[in-house]
This record gives structure tokens, C-alpha cells and sequence, in this order.
């Protein structure tokens, strides 16, 4: 198993129900009780991972698989708690410059209502110089 789908399983991804070439993502999750804390309420670090991928999604739709979103800035502000169930995560674009986006983004229950609300600055990073920083960090 790839390190991207031992990611998204974690994450509870079930898919990528949309990305739009004008900056746009939807990603569906599937909450699960262990990513709960008491309360049968899913914890803040999933619901803002869930809202980041939908932002980097909508920044890789725009920008192509040649670059890599790197978060600059993650901010999250929780409206209701996310449960377990399906949960909607969407990304857009708000405003786009050379080697930086501002995106927003939000997550939904299965009936519209918006939990939480997520705004990040990206830095668009060339996949290929990403890559190579990687592979120097392990000895390669």
C-alpha cells in the first residue's frame, strides 16, 4: 500500500467525488468512532486534515499534478461537532498568485450543515524538487 492510500484510509477517505480545473474540490469521508474523543465527537485534527485535503485537492485541480500544495497557514473555526458518518469536505480557490493561493474550504454532515470552516495560504511547490528533497533526507 502506497503511503497516500495508508493516509487516506487513516483519514477515512472514501472518495474524490469531484476536482474542477477552476479551483474547486469535493472529497467524501466516511468519521469514524476512533476519531472520536468523549462525547461521540470527532476530533478538531481530523475535521481540519479533512478541510486542508479539500483545499490542497482544489489547488492540485487548478494548478495540475506537477506541483505539490504545501499549507503556509491552516485555520480552522468549528461551528457543531462532526459525528461519525459521512462528512463533506469542499475546497475552492478565493484568490491565486504565481507561487502562492488563498483557499477556503468547509465540511458538511450529509444534510448541508456546515461544521466547520477552514481558510489556508498555499505555496505551489514543483513536484519534482519536492520529490528530490525527500529522497536527499533519506540517504538516497
Amino acid at each position: 500500500m502506497t503511503e497516500h492510500h495508508t493516509l487516506y484510509e487513516t483519514m477515512g477517505l472514501i472518495r474524490v467525488a469531484a476536482m474542477d480545473p477552476e479551483g474547486r474540490a469535493t472529497l467524501e469521508y466516511e468519521a469514524k468512532e476512533e476519531q472520536c474523543h468523549s462525547g461521540g465527537v470527532v476530533q478538531g485534527g481530523f475535521v481540519s486534515g479533512w478541510i486542508d485535503a479539500a483545499m490542497a485537492h482544489a489547488a492540485m485541480a487548478r494548478n495540475g499534478t506537477g506541483i505539490v500544495p504545501m499549507s503556509l497557514e491552516l485555520k480552522v473555526s468549528f461551528f457543531a461537532p462532526a459525528r461519525p458518518g459521512k462528512v463533506i469536505a469542499e475546497g475552492w480557490v478565493e484568490r491565486h498568485g504565481k507561487r502562492t493561493g488563498f483557499y477556503e474550504g468547509h465540511l458538511k454532515d450529509e444534510h448541508g450543515t456546515v461544521l466547520a470552516k477552514g481558510t489556508s495560504t498555499i505555496l505551489l511547490v514543483d513536484k519534482a524538487r519536492v520529490e528530490a528533497s525527500a529522497q536527499a533526507a533519506r540517504g538516497g
